[in-house]
């Protein structure tokens, strides 16, 4: 005889921990966004579902001194809705209001999003360049990591058992600073990106490029940082060859693959060309006074 799925709503951090330490097939849940079509599509279905959003601190968003602190199941609806990371992540906070429908969005959550690890996921590239760090709950207590270390392959994590995503910290970003994010997707709404590009940029007086970070998703296993167009930026005006350069290294640092939604030979020039605007967007935003940090 079959058995029936459980399901629990923890309501504290420790409660999920000791549920998990339980039952050695419980899964935890940030939205179920994913989770829910993963089993209709034949998945097997975990002995207990824990659902985390009823945890007050994974859903909290708050600003401690300097640092953004988001929890993991915090619905992107409300991070869209926040002006404080609107104002100082705009590229972020775009990438996570491009997951699902506005109903989707009252579920779905950067922890569900980065856990998932969908090579084609569209907040991860950001959270990537913006530094963004995982403080992750489990029987060891809690650790912290960045949130480049938590994806290690398509459906795959460094979590390890009984461990779980609890919140996000964001340092404030430097003035003259700001990000983007694009992606190209085969619909106009709703749909898994064929290459998504993410880019932060920090300009200095005389708006030549202090700092760059610029990542790529969906043209590989993980997220791909591309660090010769980050060095062709450095003490160069956001512009002209500069941008020529992260265009070519962009496109050579990806490796992705063929498939219904595109062939890898067009993966590669599109994420060129992603790249170099996600950058251009990222380095009008800093020159702007008023609209970065």
């Amino acid at each position: 005889m079959l058995s029936a799925m459980k399901y629990a709503s923890p309501t504290t951090v420790a409660e999920a921990v000791d549920l998990l330490g339980a039952e050695p097939d419980a899964r935890v849940y940030a939205g179920a966004t994913d989770l829910i079509p993963q089993i209709r599509a034949g998945r097997p279905e975990p002995a207990v579902m824990v659902d985390l959003k009823r945890i007050e601190r994974l859903c909290a968003i708050a600003r401690r001194g300097s640092t953004y602190t988001v929890g993991a199941a915090t619905p992107t609806a409300d991070i869209c809705a926040h002006d404080g990371l609107a104002a100082a992540f705009p590229g972020l906070v775009e990438a996570s209001g491009l997951i699902g429908s506005d109903q989707i969005q009252s579920r779905s959550s950067w922890g569900g999003n980065l856990a998932n690890a969908s090579p084609a996921a569209d907040t991860p590239p950001s959270l990537i360049v913006n530094e963004a760090r995982a403080v992750i709950a489990g029987p060891a207590g809690e650790r912290t990591v960045a949130a480049s270390a938590v994806a290690t392959g398509p459906g795959a994590t460094s979590l390890s058992g009984g461990e779980f995503i609890v919140e996000f910290e964001l340092d404030e970003p430097p003035a003259r600073t700001a990000d983007a994010y694009l992606r190209l997707i085969p619909r106009t709404e709703m749909d898994i990106a064929v290459v998504g590009a993410a880019a932060r940029i920090t300009l200095d007086a005389a708006g030549t490029v202090a700092a760059a970070a610029v990542a790529l998703g969906a043209v590989a296993p993980t997220v791909v940082r591309v660090p010769d167009a980050e060095v062709a930026l450095i003490g160069r005006r956001p512009s002209g060859d500069a941008l020529v350069a992260v265009e070519a290294a962009a496109a050579a640092a990806a490796n992705p693959i063929d498939d219904k939604r595109g062939t890898a030979a067009y993966r590669r020039q599109v994420a060129g060309v992603l790249a170099r605007r996600a950058v251009a967007i990222a380095a009008e935003r800093a020159s702007q006074p008023g609209e970065q940090s």
